[in-house]
């Protein structure tokens, strides 16, 4: 089953996207700076996600990665 018909599947692929952008951004902030728009923009929004709400994006991973390892 595809990804984006699985809400779970879903969910998990943007908590990646998130905190993978977040952690390319700190390694090379000058790629995702010069790439605000497009369709490269969406790798630097999800880049100010994880930065802002990082608390919460940290406890829904951790709840994500306790729910694949009680299935």
């Amino acid at each position: 089953m595809s990804a984006l018909f699985n809400f779970e599947s879903l969910l998990l692929v943007l908590l990646l996207l998130i905190c993978t952008s977040t952690y390319v951004h700190a390694v090379v902030p000058t790629f995702m700076d010069k790439n605000k728009n497009g369709f490269m923009g969406v790798f630097w929004k999800a880049a100010r996600i994880g930065e802002r709400l990082s608390p919460y994006v940290s406890i829904c991973c951790m709840l994500m990665a306790v729910k694949l390892l009680l299935e």
